[in-house]
């Protein structure tokens, strides 16, 4: 298991933001405002028109310079490298160098072989426990989590139920960080713990 640096010579984050489109563009902008500094954030929103998704990432990108956070698109890495993310998030292969950064998600061990393939910096592997964002599914669980964490060859974010009092578990776990959307957003009053 690796839980240094992947192929990018960027500090990797510890905490992930993911947004979906259950969340409000004013929810998630304080949610930005309330990360530590240095963290990342998957914008996804995958169902809105091209245009008003790039003004969403316009914001996100603006709002996270100011907490020197890293902006991932979600989806094609030509599309967020023209838009001036800080890398992208999904399972094909996108730029290389050292400042651009690659996480795929992964859910099982041949989505995991296949983000290697991809040459990703991490991997979001989930669901780690239930969540709202995918009601139904079939979770990991620690141990499941932990032995396919040990067979990560980049960094493992952990995702899916996960919140700040989870930071330690996650460590413990293999995880070099967590990703979370409710966990992260600000109703929830809570802190994100840098692991």
């Amino acid at each position: 298991m690796h839980r240094g640096q992947g192929k990018s010579r960027t500090p990797l984050p510890t905490v992930w933001l993911m947004s979906d489109e259950r969340v409000t563009q004013d929810d998630l902008l304080r949610a930005i405002a309330r990360l530590p500094r240095g963290a990342a954030i998957v914008l996804r929103h995958y169902r809105l028109d091209g245009t008003s998704r790039q003004a969403l990432f316009r914001q996100v990108r603006q709002a996270a310079r100011k907490r020197h956070c890293k902006v991932l698109l979600a989806g094609d890495a030509r599309t967020a490298r023209r838009w001036g993310a800080d890398g992208h998030h999904g399972r094909a292969a996108g730029p290389r160098g050292k400042a651009w950064l690659h996480s795929a998600p992964v859910h099982n061990v041949r989505e995991l072989r296949a983000a290697h393939r991809a040459g990703a910096d991490a991997v979001l592997l989930s669901p780690l426990f239930a969540t709202r964002s995918h009601p139904g599914a079939r979770t990991l669980g620690p141990v499941r989590f932990g032995a396919l964490a040990r067979l990560a060859q980049v960094p493992v974010i952990a995702l899916g139920g996960v919140r700040p009092r989870h930071a330690a578990q996650v460590r413990r776990l293999g995880a070099a960080g967590y990703a979370a959307i409710d966990g992260l957003m600000p109703a929830r009053r809570q802190r994100a713990a840098v692991i």
